[in-house]
């Protein structure tokens, strides 16, 4: 219950658009073909299957840990079963789907490298969104308070938070390369939820975006 709890304050803190979608979905749902078999891990109240549902006509599962989310998604439609991420992914076939996608969850995994490798093996593409460790407001808070961040994408104090594997965009990058994963694309949003500069280095990425969404393919 505390998690999602907490899940749901951070979701409620998320830059959203004009219409009411956070800003990080809808580049989720920018990756993702029209009419793909998808698969969305941790997938909570069901608001990125709903918005992949309405924009790209997909066919849609999800699996939740929290009982509460499950039921949240069942009430709205949604093909959704309760499951963890550490555990469950082993059973799912090669294959078995278009796209697997991990949506600001990869930092509450217990083993982000072996999830990363079963979303991989699952599904043609992999996309993961997930908070920037790296930040410049991260990095400042740690280096003149001495104390364990907040912000508004990690409103957590450090003793309540479920994130467990805080990762920058560099450390992501280097993951992926371990795993041998290609890097389709990539973007990372600023503070506002806007797109910084494709043509901008690594490292501004890593001090400028508060958060990052990658589109992956096996090599």
């Amino acid at each position: 219950m505390l998690r999602r709890l907490l899940r749901d304050r951070t979701m409620a803190d998320a830059a959203r658009t004009p219409g009411g979608a956070r800003v990080d979905l809808v580049v989720v749902a920018d990756m993702v073909a029209y009419g793909a078999r998808v698969l969305d891990v941790g997938c909570g109240d069901g608001e990125l299957l709903q918005l992949l549902a309405e924009r790209r006509g997909v066919d849609g599962r999800g699996i939740e840990l929290s009982r509460e989310g499950v039921n949240e998604c069942v009430s709205k439609g949604l093909a959704v079963i309760q499951g963890d991420a550490d555990t469950d992914l082993v059973d799912y076939p090669d294959d078995a789907f278009d796209y697997v996608i991990l949506s600001q969850t990869l930092q509450a995994t217990r083993r982000p490298r072996q999830v990363l490798e079963h979303m991989l093996r699952i599904g043609r593409r992999a996309i993961v969104s997930f908070p920037n460790f790296g930040h410049w407001r991260i990095r400042l808070q740690i280096l003149f308070k001495g104390r364990m961040p907040t912000t508004d994408n990690l409103p957590y104090t450090w003793y309540d938070t479920p994130n467990i594997h805080f990762c920058t965009i560099k450390d992501f990058r280097e993951l992926c390369d371990a795993i041998g994963a290609r890097m389709e694309r990539a973007v990372a949003l600023d503070a506002w939820g806007k797109p910084l500069r494709l043509n901008a280095p690594w490292w501004f990425w890593n001090l400028f975006g508060e958060q990052a969404v990658f589109l992956l393919t096996r090599k």
